[in-house]
């Protein structure tokens, strides 16, 4: 599942990549409001594309996107180009072991400097939360199984935090995490997220 707004400049080649490397793969790509080709890009590749009729947030394109899906596992990727889809099979492994599965970026995958003060912040206050050593709080990419997942989407927010819900939801309620270690490339075109707003 591919969450995307305005990501005309790379969501064909990350929707091409995935199924080259997974032809037996659903690939559902939210468009969520986009006003450029997002949509008739991804189509063009092969994904299933569910729009929303204008844009309503980020965890709520992640949250239809999950109402949308037919298999047994979810993989979320972000539509910027930054996760690599080589990373999945690393990913799946992992999920044969516990429930929720996150690739971790390291410090210097992160955006920006400011970016990656925030990050950690968010990661050592989580960590105490939680009583868990959480390594990438807001991680886009992760994997869950999809029975699972569905009872906690009405915790979502329909904004850009559902990576730290959906994180807090699972070990707060005795679920197992995994991190991994994934390589992240510098996205294409702008973040949508705002530093000070979201990450209140």
């Amino acid at each position: 599942i591919i969450p995307a707004f305005n990501e005309e400049a790379t969501i064909d080649k990350i929707v091409a990549a995935i199924l080259k490397l997974y032809p037996e793969f659903e690939v559902i790509v939210v468009d969520d409001g986009s006003n450029d080709e997002t949509a008739s890009k991804a189509e063009g590749e092969g994904a299933k594309v569910v729009r929303h009729p204008y844009n309503i947030g980020n965890g709520a394109a992640v949250k239809t996107g999950i109402r949308s899906a037919t298999r047994d596992y979810v993989v979320l990727m972000d539509g910027d180009g930054q996760h690599d889809p080589n990373d999945i099979k690393k990913l799946l492994k992992e999920a044969e072991t516990y429930d929720l599965v996150v690739g971790a970026r390291t410090s210097e995958g992160q955006a920006s400097m400011g970016r990656r003060i925030a990050n950690w912040c968010y990661n050592k206050f989580a960590s105490y939360i939680a009583k868990f050593q959480i390594e990438d709080l807001t991680s886009g990419f992760r994997v869950f199984r999809r029975n699972t997942i569905l009872k906690y989407l009405s915790l979502f927010p329909n904004t850009f935090s559902y990576p730290s819900t959906s994180t807090l939801a699972y070990l707060r309620t005795g679920r197992t995490v995994k991190y991994v270690p994934i390589v992240v490339h510098r996205r294409k075109g702008k973040s949508k997220i705002k530093l000070f707003q979201d990450g209140i």
